[in-house]
Formats: C-alpha cells, structure tokens, sequence
C-alpha cells in the first residue's frame, strides 16, 4: 500500500455507521456530518461536541457513581439496559454501567472502524472473553480458529478456559469445519507473530451465518477495516497502536448495535471495564493514528528490505498491506540478538512510538504447545520487532550490531525475497 492511500477511508456520514444518510438516499441531510477522510476522522470522532460545550480538550469523568433523584426513572434505565444492553439514555448511571469519557473512545473507533458501534474492555484479552462469553450463553460454544493468533488468545481457546471448544484450521477448511453450535470464527490478519495475511473476504463467505472476528491489532484501521471485508467483530487489543506510547492497556470490540449491547451486558456482570483515565489516553492516541502508522511503516518496510538481503537473516516477514511489524528468523542464536541490543527496546507488547524486539518462542507464545507453535510457523529463530518512530539508520546500526558480524553457517536456505510481499 502506497503512502497516498492510507486515508482513503471514507467514514460513516451517519451515527451509526452505514454510510449512507438517514433517509437512504444518499443525499447531504442537514445536522449529518459529510463523510470524512481517515485522517480527519482520526482527529475529530468523538470530540465533535467539544466546540459546542466551551471546552477544546475532552473531559475526563473520573466518578464512579452518579447521584439521581429519581429512583423510579433510575429503575426503568436499568431495566432497559437489562433488556438489549442498550446504552441507557439520559445522565450516567454507574460507572461500571458506562462511563461518558469512555464513551467518546468508543464512538471514535466505531467511526474509525465503520461499524455501529464499538464496546471497550480493560484489555484486549478481556475483550475476547465477552466476546466468548456472549456466544457460549447462546449455546455456541464451538470456536473454529485459524493459527497463528496471539499466544494467549490460542491458550484461551485451547485450554478452554471458558467452556468452549475450538477447532484449529487451516483457512480453506473453515467451512468443514462449522457445526450447529458454532457460534464464531476467529482469525488475525496480519497473524502475531509470523505477519502471514489472510483472505478475508473469502474467509467471511466461508463462514456461512457464523460471525467472523478478525483480531486487526497489527493493521488498524488505518490498514485495512475487516468489516468492509465481511468481517463482524473487530477486535483490537488498544494497548498497542491504538494507544500508541506504551502506557495505557485496553481493548475494544467494533461490531454493530445488538452484538454490542451483549457485549454491553457481560462487561457490566463480569466488571472487565476500562478505566475513564485509560479511554481518554486511548482517545487522545486515536488522534496520531494515521501519522505515527504511516511514519512507522516507513521504517519497516526499510528495515525488511536491508533484513532480506542480509546474509545472518535467513527469512524475513513483511504483510503485503505494510505496516509497522517485520518478524525475521536468523541463521544464529535469537538469544544473542536480543542481548546484544541497545537502541532497541528488548520487551513484549508493541505499537509503541519506540522500537521493541522479543522472541515469540520465548515469551508471547510460549504458552503455546511446542508442536503446534513450530506447525504455525513460529519457528525458535523467529524475532518479532514492532517498528517505532526513531531513525531509521540508528535502528539499523543497532540491529547489525546485535546480529553480529559472521555470516549465516553454511548450508542455511535463504529466501531471496521477502516472505507475504
């Protein structure tokens, strides 16, 4: 993808996301925003009232209570919510109910994500949970997943942490593998760590009526909107590009209004609820979005390209759609890199403005059986690093520093070109 083309998104010109205006013709109608570019919607979604109110910078609603004199009203909201899991109208309720800094996160990301709506969880892994948890107490139980996915999802699903079961494929055996109780397909395109792409769009008509959830932490919206796709659920873990400086955790699940008011229902029972502070910083990270992604990916794809032709690498991984991750495997020891950086950050998590490197088999997928790691592509000599914002000649110098100066051993295979481009 060139440059040029990461804000060619239109977003919504309605609330809730269709695109179209309310009255289906697609006509400006007054009091409706027009569509936006990315970037513009990036910076504006969920702050259009700001101006109105007197105030430029969103509030942060730190209560966790709100006081209301009218019980038999309060009681009615409480019974709506109870019912779909709509967001109740009027003022806050509880903050475990919705908080309205929040909110805002929500509603920019829905936009940045072209669905309805969007519910935010203290992690990404507590977003998966709901998103779980909502299909088992529909009697789904049964998960069809594709590998790679980030270690601690596949743990969930194949530990069965919450009552389900998963059925592990290979993309073209999604349809074989559906069953009447399968209440969801689940993929990550980019995956973590190998960056391998998948079809999407084959991958929704493969579904059948069964909700896909594509896990597009790696690509953002920026990259690609996997419900353009066919895709359903957008799951984010927001702890990483979209918070985008390593210090706030979250997640989020873009999808429409009904999944969402399930969604809603769970995080109120269970309490996996994000933090005001936390959606704020997450909001205020929406707002670089685009920039930091595109600076990044310029980074990265510099740094495949010397990584490929580097005879101590002996494969390098980079997504034909860009982005700011490249995993490559090298011919000696991964341990001796990760020891022998400076400049690079050597830690796990990534989207961060700085540069991180870690070892996969080590840490974010160590949890995951040996055997079915090394059959997803993971191999023990794989690296993931997760491009930051600095130079792109000092993370260069600091990486041919930590590979070391002997070439590969003789006999290593190496691919002439760059895998997934």
């Amino acid at each position: 993808m060139d440059s040029g083309s990461f804000d060619a998104y239109d977003v919504p010109a309605d609330p809730q996301g269709t695109g179209q205006s309310p009255d289906g013709t697609g006509r400006r109608v007054p009091g409706v925003p027009a569509p936006r570019a990315l970037a513009t919607e990036a910076v504006h979604a969920g702050r259009d009232d700001l101006a109105r109110q007197g105030v430029h910078a969103p509030p942060i609603d730190l209560s966790t209570t709100y006081p209301s004199y009218d019980s038999r009203g309060e009681a009615a909201r409480i019974d709506a919510f109870a019912a779909d899991g709509g967001e109740p109208e009027g003022p806050p309720v509880y903050g475990r109910l919705g908080n309205p800094t929040v909110a805002r996160f929500e509603t920019a990301l829905a936009r940045l994500e072209g669905t309805e709506s969007a519910v935010a969880f203290a992690t990404g892994m507590a977003a998966l949970s709901a998103v779980l948890l909502v299909r088992n107490a529909m009697g789904l139980r049964h998960v069809v997943a594709v590998r790679p996915l980030y270690g601690c999802s596949d743990h969930l699903l194949t530990a069965g942490l919450l009552g389900s079961e998963v059925t592990w494929v290979d993309p073209a055996g999604i349809a074989d593998a559906l069953r009447p109780d399968t209440g969801l397909v689940m993929v990550e395109s980019p995956a973590n760590p190998t960056l391998a792409e998948l079809d999407l769009k084959a991958l929704a008509h493969a579904c059948g009526s069964v909700p896909l959830l594509a896990d597009n932490t790696f690509a953002t919206p920026v990259l690609q909107r996997p419900v353009e796709q066919g895709a359903r659920l957008v799951l984010h873990s927001a702890t990483k590009y979209l918070g985008g400086h390593g210090d706030v955790m979250g997640g989020v699940v873009a999808c429409d209004e009904e999944f969402a008011g399930r969604l809603r229902q769970v995080r109120f029972a269970t309490g996996g609820v994000l933090h005001p502070l936390a959606g704020y910083l997450l909001l205020r990270g929406l707002s670089t979005l685009p920039v930091r992604v595109r600076a990044a990916s310029s980074n990265a794809a510099e740094l495949a390209g010397r990584l490929a032709a580097d005879p101590r690498v002996t494969r390098v991984h980079y997504p034909r759609i860009g982005g700011a991750m490249v995993a490559f495997e090298v011919a000696g020891d991964p341990h001796d890199v990760i020891a022998g950086v400076r400049l690079i950050t050597p830690a796990v998590s990534l989207g961060s403005v700085d540069t991180l490197i870690q070892h996969p088999a080590s840490i974010s997928h160590r949890i995951v059986d040996a055997d079915d790691r090394r059959g997803a592509g993971v191999s023990d000599r794989l690296l993931r690093l997760s491009v930051g914002l600095e130079d792109v000649e000092d993370l260069w110098a600091d990486l041919d520093r930590a590979l070391g100066t002997a070439p590969g051993p003789g006999g290593v295979l190496r691919e002439a070109a760059v895998a997934n481009r």
